[in-house]
């Protein structure tokens, strides 16, 4: 059996790239809050730029606790779409000449999302890795842990359950 030559590299982060900035498009309210995804391979890292905006608490000041969680949620509906779509990007099945919010499946529901706020949110830019713990047809469980200056203090945690869209026909 004869295999073909492998795709050149620069192809395939194209294709992972156009899949990624489709998804994010896809949600106006990514754009508002300002969050941008950095990838490495399939690992995503969500950046929150700092904007006064954020701010709840112009006393401390501190981040809104809804501008966080909305952007723990984010970073989880975003992971969670992501790879399950890595196995359709990765074979080519999504051509990324045609990557667009309208043409990729819809994003997963959440059922639950349960946020541990650990300390005040700085007024900095706070990042985001979300992990799948859990992924089935219909249901998927996903972890979340933001941090700003330090990775190892995390100021939000977050464990959220999501109903996963039906997959299109092939």
């Amino acid at each position: 059996m004869k295999r073909g030559r492998p795709e050149p590299v620069q192809v395939v982060k194209q294709r992972r790239d156009g899949a990624l900035k489709a998804l994010v498009e896809g949600v106006p309210f990514i754009r508002f809050l300002g969050i941008s995804f950095e990838r490495h391979g399939d690992e995503l890292t969500a950046l929150m730029a700092y904007d006064d905006k954020l701010i709840g608490n112009p006393m401390l000041p501190a981040l809104h606790g809804g501008a966080t969680a909305s952007f723990l949620e984010v970073a989880a509906v975003i992971e969670l779409s992501w790879s399950w779509l890595w196995e359709d990007i990765e074979s080519g099945r999504i051509d990324p000449a045609t990557i667009s919010p309208e043409n990729l499946p819809r994003l997963p529901k959440t059922i639950d999302f349960t946020i541990d706020y650990l300390r005040a949110g700085l007024p900095r830019d706070a990042y985001a890795r979300a992990r799948v713990t859990r992924s089935g047809r219909r249901y998927a469980s996903v972890v979340v842990e933001a941090w700003q200056d330090n990775r190892t203090r995390p100021f939000a945690h977050a464990l959220g359950h999501f109903l996963m869209p039906s997959k299109p026909a092939p």
